[in-house]
């Protein structure tokens, strides 16, 4: 990181020009009521996602000798497509390791923009092992997704277009996997206006980073596991970590289910589509994880390559955590009139029933039975609301 300068983001922002698109700030947006929020919304970039600008930049730094060979790249889907872009508007042959887990949406787009894929069993890390040994036998120029100093770059590109915009912004905020977005934009932004706040997140089953930064050390986790399939990385790069330490003022996590509920916020509040990595910043700001009370601020929403196959498992998962969907297991005595009673008590209290299931087995009791049933609420005040009428008609909840 000490080699690079602020020139060779603006050198970035160039030859990007016409290659990326630039997509204007949306804002400001109610997805946090005691702050200011802001979109920057990458995942309406070619591609889906804001990994194009750093590997099209990288791939356009490259010598006749290094194109002439060929590149290869590893990636979880989103820089597999940058790559494999870059690659076919420069004419040359790109090959691709993906993990055998990534998206299928994502194997599909990469193939479509002409690169051959080769599925490693695994995560990203195991991705990038195979890429190496590839580069290693055939000859291949690697196109790294985070630890490159030209990467970096044209990542930072992000930064410079959020201060052109937006100068009086107080705070940024990004999704950090092996950490190029950050490092770059943090980077661009420190540079030019080191009174702005950076700060980083990562999903909770794949901290590698917050470890590290917590430790000060770059820490390698034994495993990942996370719904953000696109920031789940074992261990943050080299220079992406020495930039962290550097740059960026905080990094924190979020939950499966905070992350779940922001797709949802961003889907309904602002018609946009996000991937789980592209909507950690948000559920950042949406469960206070930041201190951004009464700031403006930009969440950098990364990337919107989600599987649709996948997509209304995480809705159900976002409806759960805001309280629109609740489950109420109920054991009741066995005698006439009690479910009818049940559905009186929640449709007096604005509760829409979705699906009930009555049985006897299992029960505690021989006089006894278990009713579980399924509700569209409002939020969770509307929940604890229905729970405490149930319980005050000496209805016992399991």
């Amino acid at each position: 990181m000490e080699e690079l300068k602020i020139s060779e983001v603006y050198r970035a922002q160039q030859v990007l020009k016409d290659v990326a698109r630039h997509p204007r700030i949306i804002g400001p947006t109610n997805l946090d009521p005691d702050a200011q929020i802001y979109l920057k919304p990458e995942n309406l970039q070619y591609t889906g996602s804001f990994k194009l600008r750093g590997a099209y930049y990288k791939i356009s730094q490259l010598t006749d000798e290094e194109k002439a060979r060929g590149v290869i790249a590893c990636s979880a889907g989103n820089h597999a497509q940058g790559v494999a872009l870059g690659a076919a508007r420069n004419g040359i042959k790109a090959l691709i390791c993906l993990p055998s887990g990534a998206p299928l949406s994502k194997i599909e787009a990469t193939k479509a923009l002409g690169a051959e894929v080769c599925l490693v069993d695994g995560v990203y890390d195991d991705a990038y092992n195979k890429a190496i040994e590839l580069k290693e036998s055939e000859g291949y120029t690697f196109v790294h997704p985070f630890d490159d100093p030209l990467v970096i770059a044209g990542q930072g590109t992000i930064g410079l277009e959020i201060l052109e915009e937006m100068p009086d912004v107080e705070a940024v905020v990004v999704p950090v996997g092996g950490g190029g977005l950050i490092a770059g934009v943090a980077f661009a932004i420190k540079t030019l206006r080191p009174d702005i706040k950076v700060y980083g997140v990562q999903a909770a089953g794949a901290p590698s980073m917050a470890e590290s930064i917590e430790k000060h050390e770059r820490i390698r986790l034994d495993n990942v596991s996370t719904i953000a399939d696109g920031i789940a990385v074992k261990q943050p790069g080299t220079l992406t970590y020495e930039a962290c330490q550097r740059y960026v003022d905080e990094v924190v996590t979020v939950t499966e289910d905070e992350i779940a509920a922001a797709i949802l916020a961003l889907i309904e509040k602002q018609k946009l589509v996000a991937e789980g990595a592209g909507a950690v910043s948000v559920a950042a700001v949406m469960f206070n994880k930041l201190p951004i009370k009464g700031k403006k601020v930009v969440c950098i929403v990364s990337g919107g390559n989600i599987d649709v196959s996948i997509l209304n498992r995480v809705i159900t998962r976002g409806l759960t955590k805001s309280g629109r969907i609740c489950n109420i297991h109920l054991d009741l005595n066995d005698k006439p009139g009690q479910l009818s009673a049940v559905c009186d008590i929640i449709g007096k209290h604005g509760g829409n029933i979705l699906n009930i299931t009555h049985g006897r087995t299992n029960t505690r009791g021989i006089n006894s039975c278990e009713l579980h049933v399924e509700l569209e609420t409002r939020n969770n005040e509307h929940i604890k609301e229905i729970h405490d009428a149930l319980a005050e008609a000496g209805y016992q909840m399991m």
